[in-house]
C-alpha cells in the first residue's frame, strides 16, 4: 500500500466509522507505524482541511461533520477539465509578473504545490511534462493591476489615464469597476465609464495611470452585466446587432464543431459533412479575425456586410502580396 492509498484508506475508515478510531486501529488497519499514521492525519488536515478531530474520552480520532458537513476527498485522478484548470492556476502563478501580488499569492502557491506533491506530482516533472501555451499574453503593470483588483473589491470608483489602440488616444475616465475578465491569456476590467455614460471594457495593460477615488463604485446587477458583456461574440460588449452565419468545410467541421465560440451560438452538420455555425455579435472586428485564420475552410453566409467585409480584408490581403 503506497502513500497516496493510504490517506484514501484512513479517509475510508474515519468516514464509516460511527465513534472516534483509536491510533492502534489506524496502525493495524493502515499496516504501518505509530509515526506513519500521525503523518498520514497531519497531511489531511493540512493539505486537505478535512475537519479531522481528536476525542480525548474515547481515546481516537473523527470527522466533525456537525461543524463542517460531510467531507469528501478529491479523487484518486483528476479529470481533463479539473487537471487543465489547476495547472493553469499554478503555471499563471509561476509566471506572474515579479512583484505582481507576490506577498499574496505565495502562500497559494505553496499550497498548490504540497496538493500536488500530496498526489505524487512533481512541480518540475510536471513543467517538464505539460505543457499551457499563453501565445498572445500581454504585460501588465502590477501597480495598475493590484490598484484595480483593490478597487474593484472594496467598491470604489477609479480614476484611470487610458490609451486606446483604436484612436491611439490617452483619455481620462472616471469608472465604476464591474469584474476583472481574463481573456484569451489578458485581463480586462468590464466597469461602467462615467465619461461616456455607457458599460466598457478596458484593456488593462493599456492602462497608463491610475489612482482609486473616495466615491462609491455604481452597481450593476449580475443579469445586466452579463447582457451586455456576454452577448456577443468575443471581448466587444454590448446587445447584438446581428447574427453570422458561417459554413465551414467538412475539412475544418472536424474541429469546428466540437468548439464553444459563444453560449449562444447555434451548430449543425450538413449531410455533405459541412458544417454551419450561427453567432450573434455586436462588433464584426473580432469575428473577422478568426474567420480569416480558417482561410478557404469557412464561407460567410450572412449577413452581406460581414461577408463584403471578409472580401474587402481577402483582397487587401491579396493585394499585398502583388
Amino acid at each position: 500500500m503506497d502513500h497516496l492509498q493510504r490517506i484514501y484508506k484512513l479517509h475510508q475508515i474515519l468516514t464509516n466509522c460511527r465513534f472516534p478510531v483509536s491510533r492502534k486501529t489506524l496502525e493495524a488497519r493502515l499496516e504501518c507505524s505509530p509515526a506513519t499514521v500521525k503523518r498520514l492525519i497531519d497531511e489531511l488536515r493540512l493539505y486537505f482541511n478535512a475537519p479531522l478531530e481528536y476525542n480525548r474520552e474515547h481515546n481516537g480520532y473523527f470527522y466533525d461533520t456537525q461543524r463542517e458537513g460531510i467531507f469528501e476527498l478529491p479523487g484518486l485522478w483528476f479529470n481533463a477539465n479539473e487537471l487543465y484548470a489547476l495547472l493553469t492556476v499554478q503555471q499563471l502563478l509561476q509566471q506572474t509578473q515579479p512583484g505582481l501580488l507576490d506577498d499574496y499569492l505565495k502562500p497559494i502557491k505553496n499550497r498548490l504545490e504540497k496538493i500536488l506533491a500530496t498526489v505524487q506530482l512533481n512541480k518540475d516533472e510536471i513543467a517538464k511534462r505539460i505543457r499551457i501555451l499563453r501565445m498572445t499574453a500581454r504585460n501588465t503593470a502590477s501597480e495598475h493591476f493590484q490598484s484595480v483588483a483593490s478597487a474593484l473589491l472594496q467598491r470604489k470608483r477609479l480614476h484611470i489615464h487610458y490609451h486606446g489602440r483604436s484612436d491611439d488616444q490617452t483619455s481620462q475616465r472616471e469608472v465604476s469597476p464591474q469584474r476583472l475578465t481574463h481573456y484569451r491569456d489578458n485581463w480586462y476590467l468590464d466597469a461602467y465609464c462615467h465619461k461616456r455614460n455607457a458599460l466598457r471594457s478596458f484593456a488593462v495593460d493599456r492602462i497608463r495611470a491610475c489612482h482609486p477615488l473616495d466615491q462609491v463604485a455604481l452597481e450593476f446587477d449580475e443579469v445586466e452585466l452579463d447582457a451586455h458583456f456576454a452577448s456577443s461574440y468575443g471581448i466587444f460588449a454590448g446587445q447584438p446587432q446581428a447574427t453570422a452565419v458561417l459554413l465551414f468545410s467538412p475539412e475544418r467541421a472536424r474541429w469546428v464543431a466540437d468548439e464553444q465560440w459563444h453560449s449562444q451560438q447555434q451548430g449543425k452538420l450538413l449531410p455533405d459533412g459541412s458544417y454551419e455555425l450561427s453567432i450573434p455579435y455586436a462588433n464584426s472586428k473580432e469575428l473577422v479575425m478568426d474567420i480569416l485564420k480558417h482561410g478557404a475552410g469557412v464561407e460567410v453566409l450572412e449577413p452581406a456586410a460581414l461577408r463584403q467585409e471578409v472580401i474587402n480584408r481577402l483582397e487587401a490581403a491579396i493585394e499585398k502580396y502583388g
